[in-house]
């Protein structure tokens, strides 16, 4: 059965050329233009790799501090004792503590969206892996997240870090700003983010690896972009 867009979707995508490749630039301003929301939409990312992430050394997985953020306030809970406790709050997280935080976790607390921790705490954090992991907010040593700088860490995530990783498809799928963003500000997050997928590139992986990139708006139709260009951007 064939999925039934909305007329405002329709509407939306009738400026957009399906087969066609467009370059970076001209792609963010469709992107903008395209976007059916009557709310400032979220621009997300999604990136094809050819990777195979059934086998773990081609996982793709790390993060990135986009320039000019993603207009998206993120409530940021830390797991840290002591001394890095006291220095989480002073950065200004929003949820601290240890075992209590842990338990109120267990029990169904939920109130935040960004989850770091200190390294000696990660024994008390793991217990919550099957509560956290599912969500994408258990932290990782590899993402940044899992540190002693845990004041750099919260100043980065407020500055406008994404966490990415590519689902069991092979996609990453990351937020580059929003609709109401200037032009060059989403194309200096898309740039970013595309050197942050390039640099990540497992040394297993064989053949094309950045195989098609599309940009869409919330609820709005998606706009492909070149891959070939949008790979270049990583040195741009």
């Amino acid at each position: 059965m064939a999925h039934r867009y909305g007329k405002r979707y329709q509407q939306a995508a009738e400026g957009i050329e399906r087969d066609r490749l467009y370059e970076p630039a001209a792609g963010v301003t469709l992107v903008k233009s395209a976007s059916p929301s009557t709310f400032d939409a979220t621009v997300e990312a999604h990136v094809r790799l050819g990777i195979d992430p059934r086998h773990a050394d081609q996982m793709v997985r790390s993060a990135v501090v986009l320039p000019h953020g993603t207009g998206k306030v993120r409530r940021i809970a830390v797991f840290a004792t002591g001394e890095k406790a006291h220095e989480a709050s002073e950065a200004g997280a929003d949820i601290v503590g240890g075992e209590d935080l842990a338990k109120k976790v267990q029990e169904g607390f939920m109130e935040f969206d960004v989850v770091l921790a200190t390294p000696d705490v990660m024994g008390t954090v793991g217990r919550l892996g099957k509560i956290l992991g599912p969500r994408g907010m258990m932290p990782n040593p590899k993402t940044g997240t899992v540190t002693f700088d845990i004041a750099k860490a919260i100043k980065d995530v407020k500055g406008g870090r994404v966490e990415f990783r590519a689902d069991r498809y092979g996609i990453v799928h990351a937020p580059i700003g929003r609709v109401s963003f200037e032009e060059g500000m989403l194309r200096e997050n898309l740039s970013s983010l595309m050197e942050a997928i390039v640099r990540a590139k497992p040394q297993a992986a064989k053949g094309t690896y950045v195989k098609t990139v599309t940009l869409s708006a919330t609820m709005g139709p998606g706009v492909h972009l070149d891959p070939v260009q949008s790979s270049r951007l990583a040195t741009a």
